[in-house]
């Protein structure tokens, strides 16, 4: 989804006694619907999001039970003294008559959050109130990321198709998108100044720094993994700019391979060794770059042998003149 944001509830900021119920289940004591102030929010759906990847409508479920008892926060911070709401309801609703440039029913994952009415909150309240603070961000993990085009699992594989480029599907020109299916685990979800984007095991949050810090907090947060990671939206751009500039020096490196895989396979025949061009090129495919080239220099030694390179127009050994001008008579 583009943004996910608060939305006006039913309520008004009062919560009822159904509700109280569920919001007891969180608190350490009993509170009463005048202590607690509510309000409605809608966290993610299934459609194309500005950065090409969409839910599916099972995922939607599965993120509305695991976002039950998470905790709302600023800026994706991990600070506990930035926390300031909790989800206690959650439900995903399909708007009828809408829907997704998938081709899909428009289905969004809403939530019911709560804080207490305390001086700290005040100001946030009335924010809520006048939709200032408004917009939000989710962090997730997802189990998997499939192109939309072929189907291929991008967490374990790439494929050739590229996120926000068109392609013919069943006859239609559909826009390529990551699909994110059976989620993981819920994070938590922040009021932004800029709606970030979700994607499988990120939290979308606008982090400025230099590009050399972030890359090595990156390689830093890659080295620690266990089980999963999670990057800041700038380090997930950093990363997939980097993945791009070392498949452009892959593809560079494999036409220069190629190149050097034929000059051997052409130098094994002029050097005459009786190895088939079919079995030198097999050989060859499976060396490494570094033997391709010291075959390379031991059979161009061999085709020099056989073949000595000579101007047309050089005098044949034991022709030279040994002194005086006897080479300029007629």
């Amino acid at each position: 989804m583009r943004d996910g944001y608060v939305y006006k509830g039913e309520s008004g900021g009062f919560a009822s006694p159904e509700e109280m119920e569920k919001i007891n289940c969180y608190t350490r004591r009993t509170f009463l619907p005048e202590e607690i102030y509510v309000f409605s929010v809608v966290l993610c759906d299934n459609e194309v999001d500005r950065d090409f990847e969409r839910f599916t409508i099972p995922a939607l479920h599965k993120l509305g039970q695991l976002f039950l008892g998470k905790t709302g926060i600023f800026d994706h911070s991990m600070k506990s003294g930035d926390q300031t709401a909790r989800i206690y309801s959650t439900q995903v609703e399909t708007v009828e008559g809408k829907m997704t440039q998938a081709g899909e029913p428009y289905t969004r994952l809403t939530a019911r959050a709560y804080l207490p009415k305390i001086q700290k909150n005040a100001d946030l309240i009335l924010e809520l109130e006048s939709g200032i603070k408004k917009e939000v961000s989710v962090g997730c993990a997802v189990g998997i990321s499939s192109c939309s085009v072929c189907g291929m699992d991008r967490s374990q594989k790439s494929c050739e198709h590229r996120k926000g480029k068109m392609y013919q599907q069943a006859g239609q020109e559909q826009i390529c998108c990551t699909v994110l299916d059976e989620p993981r685990d819920a994070y938590e979800w922040s009021f932004v100044a800029v709606p970030a984007q979700r994607a499988a095991g990120v939290i979308k949050a606008f982090l400025p720094q230099k590009e050399e810090d972030n890359m090595e907090e990156l390689k830093k947060a890659l080295r620690q993994a266990e089980d999963q990671v999670i990057l800041s939206g700038s380090q997930a751009r950093q990363l997939e700019k980097r993945m791009e500039e070392l498949e452009q020096l892959a593809e560079t490196g494999q036409m220069y391979r190629e190149k050097v895989c034929n000059r051997v396979v052409r130098l094994c025949g002029l050097a005459k060794t009786g190895i088939s061009p079919e079995a030198m090129r097999r050989a060859a495919e499976s060396m490494s770059l570094e033997d391709l080239l010291d075959f390379e220099k031991a059979f161009q030694k061999q085709v020099d042998k056989v073949l000595p390179l000579r101007p047309q127009l050089a005098p044949e050994k034991g022709e030279l003149p040994r002194g005086g001008n006897e080479m300029f008579r007629i």
